[in-house]
């Protein structure tokens, strides 16, 4: 194996775009791009870092450490990384059990695991996950992050933190006489903002509008003595022995993830049984990163026409996940929305999301304190575009609609296990059933049965000693029993059975077994198979399990018309003798 074999698909988005010719129009394109999509990742971040339990600046910091590694690593000239919303129904748990700093070890360990994914070239793995599916865990996502919001959005106070959703509702409906006006008006006004600015401009990003209207009423209530929960009142931090509202004003400093509290509020003790424990989490974190991801490309690959590396892509995120817990991000993957609108203010290569990175690490630096004053009842209210945006409720109710039944079932049947129980189930359970449905469509398209030889012109002419056997489809366990049960039912006076099998593009060990045992009975009568138009592959099974040629009276034929040819030799030969 040459050496080529072993380059690491390390930058391939970067270079190809370097290798497309890089002018100063395109970096002017990329510095507008990354600092639009760094204005909007900004609350966002903060936000997604929130709903997951954990500072606001954890999600900044991921922006920052996580958006500029993956950019430049991975093999999407445009997806921006950070933290996303998807990743809320699986961090919130992990955050709850075993507190940051499980959550930060669950991010390496789910960038080891997308490394390996990367190193053994599976980045087609989105091939492998039926729409329904993600369509299904998608939206079942949106609405658990909606409910999450409404605590906030509402300024409502709960008694505990439930970890069920039915659990939750029920905790909601509980607190509602404690209900906050000032935070309820906040909302609003900020999700109105977010609503119909857009509808205005698109030149100056809705999601800055606002959050500065909502910022400017919170402020104006809290004037007038009206209760509105902010980030400094929710959040602090320690400098110096002082403790000061909002988030620390400094870059990510390096930290060792196993050192930061556990839901005691210790540091984790790293053993064996912690990373056993938390090993079914970082492969859940690793999948959805990588679906995202992937998906992600897509659709920006649909936008600009073309085309990435996803081998590289699952790589550039592995190394983005195992790198961004020392510098206290959490789990970082692509974003749809940040990375559409990137491409919609004309970015063209990974600069972009670069410069979105470094736009976020001013903002920490020089605008810490003022985000203090952010009213998490507007932070709520962008989770909530989020979400809908996130469910796409209305391509599902059309899918509901006018979508096949069985396909319909496993979206549902996903939505519902996302929304009662866990992202992980929903997703194995939707596979599951995916893929017996399509074993079922396979099974129903493979039949065999007995023709008349009229079907085939070839054929047409011999007597009536010879038989016709068509077989078509996949021969495979849940089919061919089907296809190959009439292969023995011919009459006394027949000598001669042509099998066409051209229609047959696979056959596994199952199918072997039957057909070997179908082959031999035909044997035991005496009575000759032709097997016609067998492929390549298939023939080499039957070789292999002992079913060649000039054997139990078998002959392989290209066509009909060299079986026929065959055929009409033999029946000579027996009339001389």
């Amino acid at each position: 194996m040459s050496s080529r074999s072993f380059r690491l698909p390390l930058f391939v988005a970067l270079r190809d775009s370097f290798r497309q010719g890089y002018s100063l129009n395109h970096f002017r394109s990329d510095l507008l791009a990354g600092i639009t999509v760094g204005i909007i990742a900004i609350p966002l971040a903060m936000a997604l870092a929130i709903a997951v339990g954990v500072a606001p600046q954890h999600g900044l910091y991921t922006g920052i450490v996580g958006g500029l590694l993956i950019a430049l690593c991975g093999g999407s000239r445009f997806n921006i990384s950070g933290p996303t919303a998807a990743f809320v129904v699986i961090l919130l748990p992990i955050t709850q059990q075993y507190g940051l700093g499980g959550l930060l070890l669950v991010t390496l360990m789910a960038g080891l695991i997308l490394l390996a994914l990367g190193l053994a070239r599976l980045g087609s793995l989105i091939q492998f996950v039926p729409y329904p599916v993600v369509m299904g865990f998608t939206a079942g996502i949106g609405v658990v992050i909606a409910t999450l919001q409404l605590k906030d959005f509402f300024g409502l106070q709960l008694a505990a933190q439930p970890s069920h959703y039915l659990e939750q509702w029920q905790l909601l409906i509980t607190a509602l006489p404690s209900i906050q006006p000032g935070d309820t008006l906040v909302g609003v006004a900020t999700l109105l903002v977010l609503i119909f600015w857009p509808r205005l401009t698109r030149r100056i990003p809705g999601h800055l509008i606002a959050l500065l209207i909502g910022s400017l009423l919170g402020a104006l209530l809290l004037s007038l003595e009206i209760p509105v929960a902010t980030l400094g009142a929710r959040f602090s931090y320690e400098l110096d022995g002082v403790t000061h509202a909002g988030i620390p004003p400094f870059a990510p400093q390096w930290v060792l993830p196993w050192q930061l509290p556990g839901a005691d509020g210790q540091p984790l003790t790293v053993n064996f049984v912690l990373l056993q424990q938390l090993l079914p989490s970082a492969l859940a974190v690793a999948m959805l990163g990588a679906i995202e991801s992937l998906l992600c490309a897509l659709v920006a690959d649909g936008m600009a026409n073309t085309r990435h590396d996803p081998n590289a892509e699952l790589l550039g995120q592995g190394l983005g996940n195992l790198i961004v817990p020392f510098f206290g991000g959490i789990t970082a993957t692509a974003a749809i929305a940040r990375t559409a609108t990137s491409v919609r203010n004309g970015a063209f290569s990974p600069i972009a999301a670069v410069v979105h990175a470094l736009v976020i690490l001013l903002a920490v630096v020089l605008l810490a304190r003022l985000f203090a004053w952010l009213p998490m009842a507007s932070l709520a209210a962008m989770l909530l575009i989020v979400a809908w945006n996130m469910s796409e409720a209305p391509r599902v109710l059309h899918l509901l609609r006018v979508g096949p039944r069985q396909d319909v079932l496993v979206l549902v049947i996903c939505l519902l296990l996302t929304v009662l129980f866990d992202m992980v189930l929903a997703v194995g359970v939707g596979l599951l059933l995916a893929a017996a449905l399509f074993i079922k469509r396979m099974a129903d398209l493979s039949e065999g049965g007995a023709q008349p030889r009229a079907q085939d012109q070839a054929l047409a002419d011999l007597p009536e000693c010879v038989a016709l056997y068509r077989i078509h489809g996949p021969l495979f366990f849940a089919a061919a029993d089907k296809a190959l049960d009439a292969i023995s039912r011919f009459d006394s006076q027949t000598r001669y059975v042509v099998i066409d099998m051209r229609s047959v593009p696979s056959m596994d060990m199952s199918a072997l077994v039957l057909f070997e045992k179908a082959l031999q009975g035909l044997a035991k009568q005496g009575i000759e198979v032709y097997l016609v138009g067998v492929r390549a592959p298939i023939r080499l099974k039957l070789k292999r399990v002992g079913l060649s040629a000039s054997r139990d009276l078998r002959t392989f034929a290209a066509t009909p018309q060299r079986a026929a040819q065959m055929i009409r030799v033999k029946l000579a030969e027996s009339a001389l003798a």
